[in-house]
């Protein structure tokens, strides 16, 4: 296999993750155009509550994604076969007990679907059937699903996406022709998990081939003292995991309890744009994330600090523009694409884009607390922001509805995460004091407190009636916000580190396709 450095691999977990996704996010889009046009707003309700039960049941993963994928760092950096084998084959068993214990407590719940949808849904299927097929789709991906983390680790994450997207972008054309035809909910997800088996049987062939050591008959067992390090870590990460799931999977939950499964599918097509910006800004950082790993476990402490400093500022770079874009034409885009029924007050928008940018501030910060292995620091914390999340949404869900859920969640972060994670990197991880990164981040939020200002402006008097005017909206945001940032960043060390990693990409990228005019000759 060949070997290739750091930057080629970022550059090619990029390129896959990012042009694959803007074809897919289009795709998906007019898939959910034709999803309103075809299906009521309850199908929506259930597609969103389905999702993010089958997402607290994931629980039972216990965080052994993340503590595996860290052990393989080293050895993947080291080429040790050995160890890698050893690794896969106890993430494999794990998996298949994971698997099925999902199933079993899925299966369990079924009883109790009828609490959390108190008003009857107007949907013509049985809404135990709709959830069964969501719980074999979620079940399935278990048993084949664990491999495409090997590919991660080892820098090769645009394998995982170029397979994933290709099968999600005929998925999606295969769903929109049935709902086109048959108005059918039923087939449009029988659809979906055939996708899902497809995927992950090809990211497990793809993982096999690339790392044959994984089919050798005698894989030696992992030491003793490796074994008790692997299962603290996944102790320490059940933490993480938990919070994740009681502060990000229960908010559509309590929206339907308070609101309604009509409530829920409105702001569903909110949820979708503002899922779609992470996304799609997750296939940057997931691009350098086994990069990072690899520089952890090579480099010093000071050189690892350096390039935390210039991670967190494309962090907020690119966070603070897409902040700005979901407060200032989210709300147009919805108007647009899906009718002025399904516009929510402007406040869901700012609030919901707080949280983005909260949390979308706090990447670099995890990425570097899991690729540091620093997973026992603020564990206990984790479960504490779960619990305040789910108590203030109750009682601000109560008397604020919609926005008094989404307000409880950035306060819960606000209490916990926002103030520990970092603390926890600093101290444990690059030996600094915190208040370096206090007075950054104070530094950011003032910068883009004046974007935001600059951006009200500029388009406070634009009126929307078409594509062209949403367009010129998103346009000028762009301009205004990157321009504000490149005035007051533009003579820092972070950005001409950028200005460099930019030159050297543009020369990989240029070696390459001379390269390939040779070859062809």
């Amino acid at each position: 296999m060949e070997n290739k450095s750091r930057t080629e691999y970022s550059v090619l977990n990029l390129i896959a993750g990012i042009g694959g996704y803007v074809v897919n996010t289009i795709l998906g889009f007019i898939c959910r155009m034709v999803f309103v046009k075809y299906l009521s707003a309850d199908y929506l309700g259930v597609n969103g509550l389905f999702t993010n039960i089958l997402t607290m049941l994931s629980l039972a993963e216990l965080g052994i994604g993340g503590a595996i994928v860290y052990a393989l760092y080293k050895p993947l950096a080291e080429h040790d076969d050995k160890k890698i084998a050893s690794l896969m084959k106890v993430y494999g068993t794990a998996y298949r007990y994971i698997g099925l214990a999902i199933g079993v407590v899925g299966l369990c719940l079924l009883p109790f679907l009828n609490v959390i949808i108190t008003t009857k849904p107007n949907i013509s299927e049985s809404i135990y059937l709709l959830y069964l097929l969501n719980l074999f789709n979620t079940v399935i991906t278990y048993f084949y699903s664990y491999k495409s983390s090997l590919l991660i680790a080892a820098q090769q994450n645009y394998i995982v996406v170029g397979i994933n997207y290709t099968i999600t972008i005929l998925q999606s054309i295969f769903q929109m022709v049935a709902l086109y035809l048959t108005r059918n909910y039923l087939v449009y997800l029988l659809i979906q998990t055939a996708g899902t088996f497809i995927y992950n049987i090809s990211v497990s062939m793809f993982a096999t081939k690339r790392f044959p050591c994984m089919q050798d008959k005698n894989i030696e067992p992992l030491p003793k003292e490796e074994k008790k390090l692997l299962f603290k870590n996944i102790k320490d990460l059940t933490y993480y995991k938990v919070s994740g799931l009681l502060v990000n999977s229960t908010d559509n939950i309590l929206i339907t309890f308070f609101g309604g499964l009509a409530t829920t599918g409105i702001t569903s097509n909110y949820t979708l744009l503002i899922t779609t910006l992470n996304s799609l800004l997750g296939q940057v950082f997931n691009s350098l994330t086994a990069s990072i790993g690899n520089h952890n476990a090579l480099e010093n402490k000071e050189n690892i600090y350096k390039m935390f400093k210039f991670f967190n500022f494309m962090n907020f770079w690119i966070f603070g523009w897409a902040t700005l874009g979901i407060v200032f034409c989210s709300t147009d885009i919805i108007r647009l694409f899906f009718g002025k029924q399904y516009v929510l007050n402007i406040s869901i928008p700012i609030i919901m884009a707080a949280n983005f940018f909260t949390v979308g501030m706090m990447n670099a910060v995890w990425t570097y607390k899991h690729t540091l292995g620093l997973f026992h620091y603020g564990r206990f914390l984790q479960i504490l922001t779960g619990i305040l999340n789910i108590v203030m949404s109750i009682i601000l869900g109560k008397y604020f509805g919609l926005f008094g859920i989404l307000a409880a969640t950035l306060v819960a972060r606000l209490m916990t995460n926002l103030w520990y994670d970092p603390y926890a990197i600093f101290k444990f991880g690059f030996n600094k004091p915190l208040i370096e990164y206090i007075v950054q981040y104070l530094k950011y939020l003032l910068v883009l407190a004046l974007a935001a200002i600059v951006c009200f402006c500029t388009m406070n008097s634009i009126n929307i009636g078409s594509l062209s005017t949403v367009l010129l909206k998103m346009v000028i945001c762009s301009i205004d916000c990157n321009l504000i940032f490149y005035i007051f960043f533009r003579n820092t060390p972070e950005f001409d580190k950028f200005k460099n990693i930019f030159k050297n990409v543009l020369n990989i990228i240029r070696n390459k396709m001379k390269r390939g005019n040779i070859n062809g000759q």
